[in-house]
């Protein structure tokens, strides 16, 4: 039986319910996942470091939603309802650092299907400059730089994703599920920095 592409297997950022107390908790920590399996495609060790970094932060606010269920629907109420109760604000400090993890992927896969005629590595650098450079260390830097000149070519990056499915279901899938991504990101990073708890 020939599998599914990758995008028609996995939860989509475009099919986390948004309510008017925030983003659903577990519809986004499954979404998440099917993120980190997407750094899995781009080939061994590359963003290793960010990928591990997105798992680790994904399992501590899991851990947290699952400690406490009912006050963590949400994104928005887990973050609330921690910083409320705990001394130690773990999963509040996984949700800044993650948010800043998904935008950094949104930015490089939105530079990639906004302009088709830049190699993958240049959208990546321009979303590294942009979201995360000023949160890591000279050491962390140069570890960045060399991962970017690691990424695949675009188009092998396309094939790998896309898995042989059609090209054009796989360009509207990867747009909508960007586009989820990007809503979800921003309204996190305004929810965080507006309300004291970080600085995505």
């Amino acid at each position: 039986m020939e599998s599914k592409p990758y995008f028609e297997t996995v939860k989509s950022f475009a099919d986390v319910p948004i309510t008017e107390d925030g983003v659903e908790t577990h519809s986004f920590l499954e979404a998440s996942d099917g993120l980190v399996k997407l750094f899995d495609l781009l080939g061994s060790g590359v963003f290793g470091f960010v990928q591990a970094d997105i798992r680790g932060n994904i399992g501590g606010i899991r851990s947290r939603y699952q400690n406490a269920s009912a006050s963590s629907l949400t994104l928005e109420n887990l973050v609330r309802s921690e910083t409320s109760t705990e001394q130690h604000r773990h999963a509040t400090g996984c949700l800044v650092r993650l948010t800043r993890g998904l935008m950094f992927l949104c930015k490089a896969l939105q530079h990639m299907q906004n302009e088709p005629s830049i190699e993958l590595h240049v959208c990546f650098k321009r979303s590294y400059d942009e979201v995360l450079r000023h949160h890591h260390t000279f050491v962390v830097r140069s570890l960045a730089v060399v991962a970017v000149r690691a990424v695949p070519y675009r188009r092998d990056f396309i094939a790998r994703i896309s898995q042989g499915g059609d090209r054009e279901k796989f360009d509207s899938e990867l747009r909508r599920w960007l586009a989820g991504l990007d809503v979800i990101a921003k309204r996190l990073k305004v929810f965080i920095e507006e309300g004291g708890y970080g600085r995505v």
